[in-house]
């Protein structure tokens, strides 16, 4: 942790251990991308949570320090482009009923995994800001739309694959013969 050390089970490190969960999802879903729009999107994502990364490896009381030295942190302009990101994708106005299945395709199930280990990044995130060792806020605000971005991403490769299952399309329990 920028010079400390401290215990493999410290919040912190549960923290952006997680966040590198994410990354190596998100680097799963890019390699596995048929579309630009979705692969291009993910590298610039996986950029950013390097730099969360390194911010969440900081203790609160070494953030100066870390500034001082050049690295850069979250900012409210990182989470407005996911925002946009979400809106151009709401804009397109994919509809779902229920919830949605992950599986449609090795991509979109990638995604899924992405988002569930984003939302559990989140909650270590959010136990760090409980105990007052967040020192940025806007990190919580990332993951959290992150996270709806990522499932959008799976509908939208589902959808735009035309292999999507929601709620609605689920075969009913019971034994179905062919």
């Amino acid at each position: 942790m920028y010079n400390r050390r401290v215990s493999k089970c410290h919040p912190r490190v549960e923290a952006y251990g997680a966040v590198d969960e994410v990354n190596a999802a998100l680097g799963l879903a890019r390699a596995t991308a048929e579309h630009d729009f979705v692969r291009d999107n993910l590298l610039e994502i996986q950029q950013d949570l390097v730099i969360l990364m390194g911010e969440l490896a900081t203790a609160v009381e070494d953030l100066p320090r870390y500034l001082k030295d050049g690295y850069s942190v979250v900012r409210p302009e990182r989470t407005a482009r996911l925002e946009k990101l979400v809106k151009e994708i709401e804009a397109q106005k994919i509809t779902y009923k229920g919830w949605a299945t992950p599986g449609g395709s090795v991509h979109s199930a990638a995604l899924d995994v992405g988002r569930t280990t984003c939302r559990r990044a989140e909650r270590r995130v959010c136990a760090l800001q409980e105990t007052d060792q967040l020192h940025n806020m806007e990190i919580i605000i990332y993951l959290n739309r992150l996270s709806d971005l990522l499932w959008l991403f799976a509908r939208w490769v589902e959808h735009a694959a035309g292999t999507s299952l929601t709620g609605a399309d689920r075969p009913k329990p019971g034994l179905h013969t062919p």
